[in-house]
């Protein structure tokens, strides 16, 4: 019998803190940053002409810590609503520091990837989970709800 390896699955053995779902999560929010808000987005030529002449990303397509945890909050109350911060502490995000710990996992095996100013620490504080997900959170009544 062979035995299926995957660096995402072996990541998850070795580090418990997250589940699937969270990596799964932030790659997801990495896309909404890029196709729905429009940060980090260039154009696929210039990327590929800076991956070949420098070895790295073009400035403008990079997204920082904040704006990584920015965009998760947005695309976390579009997924989830007001069930954003249980959703989120179910898979062990508790604050966003927890965003750039999956982040770094995630670089760590190849599935992300980072500039020289990058640090983990930009994901420090950047709010706080009930601040953004419980006290400011709007429940707006629809018009057109049909029941």
């Amino acid at each position: 019998m062979s035995e299926f390896s995957h660096p995402l699955l072996d990541l998850i053995a070795k580090d418990t803190r997250y589940t699937a779902e969270a990596y799964e999560f932030i790659r997801n929010a990495l896309n909404y940053a890029h196709d729905e808000l429009g940060l980090g987005k260039v154009d696929e030529e210039v990327v590929k002409a800076s991956l070949e002449a420098e070895g790295d990303l073009p400035e403008e397509a990079h997204l920082t810590g904040q704006q990584l945890c920015e965009a998760i909050r947005q695309y976390s109350i579009t997924q989830f609503g007001f069930m954003a911060k249980t959703v989120l502490n179910s898979w062990g995000l508790n604050e966003t520091l927890d965003f750039g710990e999956v982040v770094y996992n995630l670089i760590d095996i190849g599935m992300m990837r980072k500039s020289d100013s990058d640090s983990k620490e930009d994901f420090a504080e950047v709010y706080d989970f009930d601040r953004v997900f419980v006290d400011d959170f709007d429940i707006n009544k629809q018009d057109d709800l049909v029941i």
